[in-house]
């Protein structure tokens, strides 16, 4: 029986490769996708599915409760995938308003629409999933040593990170209010194709193909865990299918890194995988060390113990492997990434690193 999803943001980076891995992979799947298509989604992303009789693309604002509960009644899907947020903390710190609205507004919005459909004490209430696709942000920052669990407290120090806190309390909340089957997956950082340049890979990637200086918040050693993307997308469909409602699970690479060992290591590829510089220089040569932005966390580290443990997932790819993956990509749709490179995001990357 083929199972409808309605995916919130599915035109967006990891949204577009989770529907691109499921049409890929399952038969037996239906994709409504409803994407606002703000300056991160592109519907480029998916044209090599647009066509496919199991996927269907709708244009709308997941805060219009009047559209998403007529998708609800339209297409009576059988679980959510919750990707749509203003997911950039550099974006949060000097416009918040838009993150409170969407990760905040919106969520509540689609959570109402579920409950409204859903809990009808019909049969197929059991086979039903909001799955809300969440952050390590929001527990704050760690020291040296340690890692996030599922029962680490939160301590959201963005006004990203604390709309994506807010999230999560609200989808919890009508777990344990009402018995929507909610389930939150907390994600480390992720790349891989189709990410858009305002991230730190994408970002130093475009810079240096171009020659162009690539700048590095304070002493580049804040650290982060990354995880590639098509993990995270198994992850998801994963905890889809075998997630219990009411848990949480956090989804980890297992592969720390400082900034600036991302940095060093994209120049080093690049050195190997693209045209030289002028005069042959090194892309190292263009690192620049900029003025740390407000509130900068140290260090993020997940435990994705629970998730292997109980769900049987585990990251199947190492991090250099996945960051040869994602150059090549960038690499090889050169006009996919001239095309996001439009007037604002220019205005945007003089603002966030013109002046520091």
């Amino acid at each position: 029986m083929t199972k409808t999803l309605l995916v919130t943001g599915g035109c967006g980076f990891i949204g577009a490769n989770f529907v691109r891995y499921l049409l890929n992979r399952e038969a037996d799947v239906r994709i409504v996708n409803l994407d606002k298509l703000t300056y991160a989604g592109n519907l480029s992303n998916l044209a090599d599915v647009a066509a496919d009789s199991r996927y269907r693309f709708v244009h709308g604002d997941i805060c219009d409760a009047g559209l998403v509960g007529g998708l609800f009644a339209e297409e009576k899907p059988e679980a959510v995938v919750h990707f749509a947020a203003e997911s950039h903390v550099d974006r949060s710190i000097s416009g918040p308003s838009a993150f409170v609205q969407t990760n905040v507004v919106g969520t509540f919005t689609l959570l109402e629409a579920a409950r409204n459909a859903w809990l009808d004490g019909s049969a197929e209430a059991s086979l039903r999933r909001f799955v809300h696709v969440s952050t390590d942000e929001v527990y704050g920052s760690l020291g040296a040593t340690g890692y996030f669990t599922e029962e680490t407290p939160y301590d959201p120090r963005s006004p990203y990170s604390a709309s994506k806190a807010a999230s999560d309390h609200l989808v919890s909340a009508y777990f344990h209010t009402y018995g929507l089957p909610t389930v939150i997956t907390n994600c480390s950082n992720n790349y891989g194709p189709l990410q858009f340049p305002e991230k730190l890979i994408p970002l130093i990637v475009n810079n240096a193909l171009h020659g162009r200086e690539l700048p590095v918040y304070g002493d580049g050693k804040n650290v982060r865990d990354w995880l590639y993307v098509e993990d995270h997308c198994a992850a998801l469909w994963t905890v889809l299918n075998q997630g219990v409602p009411g848990e949480t699970y956090n989804i980890g690479g297992n592969n720390e890194k400082q900034n600036i060992e991302i940095v060093t290591a994209i120049c080093t590829l690049l050195d190997e995988m693209a045209s030289p510089l002028p005069g042959g220089k090194a892309r190292t040569s263009l690192i620049r060390f900029v003025k740390d932005r407000p509130g900068h966390d140290r260090r993020y580290a997940i435990d994705a113990e629970k998730i292997r443990r109980e769900l049987g997932w585990e990251p199947g790819t190492t991090f250099e492997e996945g960051l040869r993956r994602t150059i090549s990509w960038y690499l090889a749709n050169g006009p996919w990434l001239q095309g996001v490179l439009d007037g604002s995001y220019q205005s945007y990357y003089q603002t966030m690193y013109g002046g520091r």
